[in-house]
């Protein structure tokens, strides 16, 4: 280049920045290219962040980055058993005894268990050598857990614990795990834990019943909206109110209905919801003698399913499985008092005409379970 013409480009050269530095400009050197008039990071005239500014991730309770959450499935399982029922005798009454365990689980895609609630109900309806019940149709059963030391297994326990202090033991050593690892668990011929210091140490009670409803659980548990960390509900309300005498034209029934829901709950809300039922049912003669076999394992009314035959009667033609989730559904997203405070009609059917299109059944019941797990 000619000594005249680099002079004089070096000459507009000062020119120039002068005259950038008289209006007040920046100037910023960007290497490879780029927007040169815009400082790196800086918002550009649209307010967006410059080239190289990136938002800084927050973290959540879970771990996820930028508020993302873990979505989990909820899972309920019901175990029944009529076996300890016995007919009356020369020795006593007669009692129809429904055992019913209890799991509510959320769990991951990966089956990793996030967390567990385990419960039983213990529902006795005695009843007399004529066939008359002995116990007053009012009578409810609480759940083991709602029992707590009323239950009274502590003075009989070799470490001192009641067996809500037991089933929860289990219930937190089971969150984190997975079903197979269960399995895993090392068992005496009568159900017992043995090699788990963890649990030999502060749960002595027969778990191979109970590990068996966490499966069931985890392998009934689905997407309901439910995400990592909400808090898990499980409530049961059981009563003998449909119970009746033998009598010459026919059998006495001790009938144990119970009625179950599980939720999760975030924000104050109700983020997922299962609700089923299970009727309970033994028969007796004047005599007193149990008629059903106790073999026989009853199925809830989401088992039955089509089979509980509600659809004939139904002004919907639902079925009461349908509307039970229908009612599940609804009250997704509500608060435990907006459950309690659903409007109804004089016959305690939903009043709310959105709600009244899937739930034809009166709604004490769902209202009571759901208001109670979701606390």
């Amino acid at each position: 280049m000619k000594p005249k013409r680099t002079l004089a480009l070096l000459l507009c050269a000062a020119l120039l920045l002068t005259a950038l530095s008289a209006c007040g400009a920046t100037v910023v050197v960007v290497e490879g290219g780029g927007n040169a008039g815009t400082p790196t990071g800086a918002p550009d005239p649209a307010g967006e962040p410059g080239p190289t500014q990136e938002p800084e991730p927050t973290q959540e309770p879970d771990g996820q980055p930028g508020g993302e959450t873990t979505a989990v499935k909820t899972g309920l399982a019901v175990l029944p058993s009529l076996s300890a029922s016995a007919s009356a005798s020369g020795e006593g009454d007669g009692a129809a005894q429904a055992d019913i365990l209890l799991v509510a689980v959320t769990v991951d895609d990966d089956g990793v268990i996030d967390s567990c609630i385990i419960d039983s109900i213990q529902a006795k309806i005695g009843f007399n050598a004529q066939g008359a019940l002995t116990p007053p149709l009012d009578t409810t059963f609480a759940t083991k857990l709602e029992l707590g030391d009323d239950y009274g297994m502590r003075a009989a326990s070799p470490i001192g614990k009641e067996w809500n202090e037991q089933a929860n033991t289990l219930a937190g050593y089971v969150a984190g795990k997975t079903a197979d690892e269960l399995k895993g668990i090392a068992l005496d011929d009568s159900g017992h834990a043995v090699d788990e210091p963890d649990l030999t140490a502060s749960v002595t009670i027969g778990i191979s019943d109970l590990l068996e409803g966490v499966e069931a659980a985890v392998a009934n548990a689905a997407h309901l909206g439910a995400s990592k960390g909400d808090k898990l509900g499980l409530a049961a309300e059981t009563n003998m109110a449909s119970s009746k005498d033998a009598s010459s034209e026919e059998e006495g029934l001790a009938q144990a209905y119970a009625t179950f829901a599980v939720t999760t709950t975030g924000g104050g809300v109700i983020t997922s919801c299962l609700i089923d039922a299970l009727q309970a049912n033994v028969s007796f003669d004047t005599a007193g003698q149990i008629t059903t076999d106790l073999a026989s394992v009853p199925k809830t009314k989401n088992q039955l399913g089509d089979d509980y035959g509600m659809v004939a009667a139904s002004s919907i033609g639902k079925e009461w499985y349908e509307q039970a989730a229908g009612f599940c559904q609804y009250v997704t997203g509500k608060s435990a008092d907006d459950v309690a405070g659903l409007a109804v009609n004089g016959e305690g059917k939903a009043a709310d005409a959105d709600l009244a299109a899937a739930v034809t059944l009166s709604l004490g019941d769902f209202q009571a379970v759901v208001e109670k797990a979701a606390k």
